[in-house]
């Protein structure tokens, strides 16, 4: 749910995997968890993770990156196989499915990213787990820091106790742990991060994730989490119960559109990132925006109906507005 912001829409271009450890079939074995089913769950993301027009050597960070984040997410939204080959790498092989085992796996899973960036001779274990020792040539290659990753790990951590939000300011400084550090990597990758950037880009990923809360309403829910703001529940009068049935009242529906309309205008906001770069990385970057705004439209034209599943726009929409994005890019310059 969090620090991979995925509206899940059509992408433009699947994910490259080479490069990655391939581990399949090697669990019986070895004991080593599948790291290419995680990471063939980009293809899923509304966003271009590592598209085939990037440089190979962006392409192999990506999805490195990529690999760090959704495993983040799968341990703290309980999708690990209690006790399983993950659990058992990062030395905590009874852990089941619950909050507090979830926390025990995300504090071992920290302890595992610390070794990643442990200075090379410094004797520190190399890490564990495949996809931590698949990140680590990234790391040391492109000069990363370590906040980002450790946001996406509290934003997991928080997801165990915080199941409702009382403010939209509330709700964007979670985002600012789920989201954000998503685009700050991607930037420091690209050897791109300036301050007015990383503005941008926060924008844009903040955005990227109210939305996919938007289309994740009756899931979320099922989880007994809710990511719209309790005073704006408030506001347009609309509760739990109405959030759980099959279609959404009109109250629901005005409740939505609210919110899409704030990601509309951090999408707006976080724009003109994609002008102030070149060349295959515009495009990646127009790839977020224009993703964005095609998942709105699709809401939008569902008459900002979420609770039914989550509205899907049409790959011809999608490559729409990419391509206004992408004029508009060279307007700005």
């Amino acid at each position: 749910m969090t620090g991979t912001p995925s509206t899940r829409t059509e992408t433009p271009a699947g994910p490259d995997t080479r490069g990655i450890p391939d581990t399949r079939g090697a669990l019986d074995a070895r004991g080593i968890p599948d790291t290419r089913g995680t990471l063939d769950k980009a293809a899923a993301e509304n966003f271009p993770v590592a598209p085939f027009f990037l440089p190979r050597a962006w392409r192999d960070d990506l999805m490195a990156l990529y690999g760090y984040a959704r495993l983040v997410d799968d341990i703290g939204d309980g999708d690990l196989a209690p006790g399983g080959a993950d659990a058992r790498l990062l030395g905590v092989g009874s852990a089941g499915c619950d909050a507090d085992d979830r926390l025990l796996l995300l504090d071992a899973f920290e302890a595992d990213l610390r070794r990643v960036f442990a200075p090379a001779g410094s004797g520190e274990d190399g890490p564990r787990h495949p996809l931590l020792r698949a990140l680590q040539p990234t790391v040391r290659a492109r000069s990363l820091t370590i906040d980002p990753f450790l946001g996406l790990i509290e934003a997991n951590r928080r997801d165990q106790s915080v199941r409702r939000y009382e403010s939209y300011d509330e709700l964007v400084a979670y985002c600012e742990l789920s989201a954000n550090p998503v685009g700050n990597l991607v930037l420091q990758v690209t050897g791109t991060l300036t301050p007015e950037r990383l503005r941008r880009s926060d924008a844009i990923c903040t955005a990227l994730q109210i939305i996919e809360h938007l289309q994740d309403v009756s899931e979320d829910l099922a989880a007994d989490r809710i990511y719209l703001p309790a005073e704006d529940l408030r506001r347009f009068h609309v509760d739990e119960t109405d959030l759980a049935a099959p279609n959404g009242n009109a109250s629901v529906r005005a409740l939505v559109a609210y919110q899409a309309d704030r990601a509309r205008r951090l999408l707006d906001e976080g724009a003109p990132l994609v002008s102030s770069v070149h060349g295959r990385l515009r495009l990646l970057l127009a790839g977020f925006v224009g993703g964005g705004r095609a998942a709105l439209a699709a809401i939008a034209a569902a008459g900002h109906d979420v609770l039914p599943g989550p509205p899907r726009p049409a790959r011809a929409r999608l490559i729409r507005e990419v391509g206004a994005v992408l004029r508009d890019a060279r307007r700005e310059r």
